[in-house]
């Protein structure tokens, strides 16, 4: 707790100063009318918008009028959307000064690092992250939340419910570590059920699991629950909200979670490129192979991840939403998942699009302010230089990022740069 209590000190310090760099730019986007001029616009849900324009005041979209002027920002010969929302990131993971993953830095070298992190993730155009879990994701959220420092919205678990089989607690036990992470700030509960795809043995019994997505539910949180094979049928009929990666479930097992309306997040490989890419980093570190040629079986497991995608997108009904795993190497490139989906998985590029925008914030309990580009909602607005629904690496370059009605970013062809609100 002094540790987090160490970091949202620095990140204050960080906040001052990026208020003051942001000034008036921030103050005028709160409180005056913008308009957004767009011929190409994805709503979100699915829809294709053409010549319209967005109009917003203070940090909700209030209409859609072709006609409203004058126009603030020409987003023209772009493709508008609503900010990207990512389901499962570890937002504070960094490599720390010697150029190992996590531990050993100090909590200035942290909060920089978390800081910088929130960065890069806007910058790239996600709007809205679930961070699964860590105490120091708290004075990040919080500090972004109070405009200290730019970066996405964060939702987070705070402390992960980790399964020990029977040292994970009694069902009453159980619940009240639920209540204990409601109290400590968590938006969500995150559940680990059983360790990996390589490890799937169960390590919550079925009454653990029933204990704390019930107990979840009556605290009015979410609960996310990392499953493998029988762990995704036990966490269904536990009521839990969302599986998380869920490989080695059966076609059976994923018709239920349709039927049940349960949500799955899985992921098409950039979380294994990540760790192979820095091998040398995470090598010997809490949770990895301790040699580098412990990490060729990584390697392996992309094509059993795409082989799992492929078949849950055939499922009827199942709703399956963006999640990454971005953690150290990552952050900032969580738009490469939208590329494996489509290009190694055969996802459609629009159903992509929507698993990161309405179906996401519909996942989070958040459809009625965030995900689409509509009346009423946050404005969260992103624009790509180029067409994802015809060349899907068009994600890599937004070129626009506005948060609740506060322009982030503008490097789109013809305009003067603007980042978090400082024109140069």
């Amino acid at each position: 707790m002094r540790s987090a209590n160490i970091i949202l000190s620095i990140l204050s310090i960080l906040g001052v100063r990026a208020l003051a760099q942001r000034g008036s730019s921030t103050t005028s986007a709160q409180s005056n009318r913008i308009v957004v001029a767009a011929n190409v616009v994805l709503d979100g849900k699915g829809r294709l918008l053409h010549d319209t324009r967005i109009v917003i005041e203070g940090s909700k979209i209030v209409a859609l009028d072709p006609k409203a002027e004058p126009v603030d920002y020409d987003l023209r010969g772009l493709t508008v959307l609503p900010g990207w929302i990512d389901a499962h990131v570890h937002i504070t993971w960094s490599f720390v000064k010697n150029g190992k993953n996590a531990g050993g830095g100090t909590p200035q070298e942290a909060a920089y690092a978390a800081a910088s992190n929130a960065w890069v993730t806007l910058m790239a155009g996600f709007t809205t992250v679930q961070s699964v879990g860590d105490p120091t994701d708290v004075p990040l959220r919080d500090a972004i939340a109070k405009g200290m420092l730019p970066g996405p919205r964060i939702l987070t678990a705070v402390d992960p419910l980790m399964g020990r089989g029977e040292q994970s607690g009694t069902p009453d036990e159980i619940r009240a570590y639920v209540r204990k992470q409601k109290q400590a700030g968590a938006d969500l509960i995150k559940i680990f059920a059983n360790n990996s795809v390589r490890h799937p043995e169960m390590m919550l019994s079925q009454e653990q699991l029933n204990a704390a997505c019930e107990e979840a539910k009556k605290q009015g949180l979410r609960t996310l629950v990392h499953a493998y094979k029988d762990a995704v049928r036990m966490a269904t009929l536990a009521g839990c909200t969302e599986i998380e990666h869920g490989v080695l479930a059966t076609d059976d097992d994923l018709k239920l979670m349709a039927a049940k309306g349960t949500y799955l997040d899985p992921q098409a490989g950039l979380v294994w490129e990540n760790y192979l890419l820095n091998k040398e980093k995470f090598v010997g570190t809490p949770g990895y192979p301790n040699s580098l040629e412990g990490f060729a079986g990584m390697q392996k497991l992309i094509p059993m991840y795409h082989e799992f995608m492929q078949r849950a997108f055939k499922i009827p009904g199942l709703k399956i939403v963006f999640g990454t795993d971005a953690l150290a190497g990552s952050h900032g490139r969580n738009a490469e998942e939208f590329i494996e989906r489509v290009r190694d998985c055969g996802v459609d590029p629009m159903a992509a699009m929507v698993s990161a925008n309405s179906l996401g914030a519909e996942a989070l309990g958040m459809a009625d302010k965030i995900g689409s580009i509509e009346p009423g909602l946050q404005a969260d607005v992103i624009a790509l230089d180029g067409d994802p629904l015809k060349d899907i690496t068009a994600v890599r370059r937004v070129v626009f990022v506005m948060k609740g009605g506060i322009v982030y970013k503008n490097a789109a062809p013809g305009a003067v740069p603007v980042y978090a609100g400082v024109q140069p």
